[in-house]
């Protein structure tokens, strides 16, 4: 058994110094307790990431939990989810105090618009990265198609990756015309049902227990989420805060999933903060837990893991639709346009750290702010 205080250094570390997205945590993670400390094996590792896949929510912090527990029992469990999650939370809280506060000033208003063209190109990047990896047939490529598609024009994210799924595991394939032909219906009885509901903590956190509890793939699927009913249903966010709260996660180490702490606070200051957090990590610590005991079903399933990839694909559909609808309606102009494309390139090109690519173009954005104020332009 692993001291309680080595896991507790360890993870605290990684939560103030993993930036990268989930693929860059884990390796960082695989190197700490494989290669460095020599706590578990390759084989004993890779068989986490696949459990870790079976299930929702943010694969980092997942990945840390269940360390956790191989390392400490349930007492490392916490202490390695917690100790994780806490440093990025408590910075996106400062963050979002300076924003609430400073964030219409002209100066702050110019780094954030500089940052947009970026964060379009970091969802691109995902979907495109993603999209290389996940999606090995055709039935993938033809279900993501379907999803984006569906989404754009509507149908609720949650409906669209069960929807995949169980079109995943029937006996003929027809992922992309069954995903339409079953979302299609929907369309109507939905737009019916949306109407704008007040802040309150509890509706704040039981959007974000639900978000936490469905999210399957990459981080930037909660994006997706997030714009579709924060956005477009509710109306408690406007594109550009939304776009705001990414940069900040971004910007900052540890799981994208901070997200809704930036969030949180926006609507509901450091009361919402702390409900968007728990809710939005919570299930990862119940998923977790439950992993446990249903690793022998899920190692054998044939079905789990049909379903499994039908919803993957689905996400990484999400994905695309949320970035044609951002560029469509935040990218107004052709220095924008030019900007997203070139940021999307040096990702494709030279796989830098998306979090540089964010800071420098506020650093850009900056500065041109403070040349035109000085010559009065």
């Amino acid at each position: 058994m692993i001291p309680l205080h080595t896991l507790a250094r360890l993870f605290l570390r990684l939560g103030l110094t993993a930036f990268g997205g989930p693929a860059a945590h884990i390796a960082m993670l695989h190197y700490e307790v494989v290669r460095r400390r020599m706590w578990m094996s390759d084989e004993e590792f890779a068989e986490l990431i696949a459990i870790t896949n079976l299930i929702p929510g943010p694969n980092s912090t997942e990945m840390a939990l269940h360390v956790g527990r191989r390392m400490a029992g349930w007492p490392g469990f916490f202490v390695a989810g917690l100790s994780f999650i806490l440093p990025a939370a408590l910075m996106v809280t400062a963050l979002a105090m300076m924003y609430v506060q400073y964030g219409r000033t002209p100066d702050v208003r110019a780094v954030m618009n500089g940052v947009v063209p970026v964060i379009i190109a970091v969802i691109a990047h995902a979907t495109i990265a993603l999209g290389r990896s996940q999606l090995t047939d055709v039935a993938g490529w033809m279900t993501a198609a379907a999803a984006a598609a569906l989404a754009i024009a509507g149908v609720d994210e949650l409906l669209l990756l069960v929807l995949a799924g169980l079109v995943a595991i029937l006996p003929t394939r027809t992922p992309g015309w069954g995903l339409m032909l079953v979302s299609i219906p929907t369309l109507s009885a939905q737009a019916a049902a949306q109407s704008a509901t007040a802040v309150s903590l509890s509706s704040l956190l039981l959007f974000f227990l639900k978000i936490g509890s469905v999210l399957f793939g990459s981080g930037y699927v909660l994006i997706a989420f997030l714009r579709a009913d924060l956005v477009e249903r509710l109306g408690w966010l406007t594109d550009q805060q939304l776009l705001d709260a990414v940069a900040v996660g971004q910007i900052t180490p540890g799981p994208l999933f901070t997200t809704a702490t930036f969030i949180g606070y926006l609507l509901r200051g450091a009361e919402g903060a702390l409900a968007a957090t728990v809710g939005i990590f919570l299930p990862a610590f119940v998923f977790v837990a439950l992993t446990q005991w249903l690793l022998p079903f899920l190692r054998r399933s044939a079905i789990a893991t049909r379903f499994l990839s039908g919803v993957i694909a689905a996400s990484i559909g999400l994905m695309a639709g949320v970035a044609a609808t951002l560029t469509r309606s935040s990218l107004t102009g052709a220095l924008p346009i030019a900007g997203t494309l070139l940021a999307l390139i040096v990702l494709l090109r030279w796989k830098v750290n998306s979090a540089w690519l964010v800071v420098g173009a506020g650093v850009l954005a900056w500065a041109g702010a403070t040349f035109r104020a000085s010559f009065g332009w």
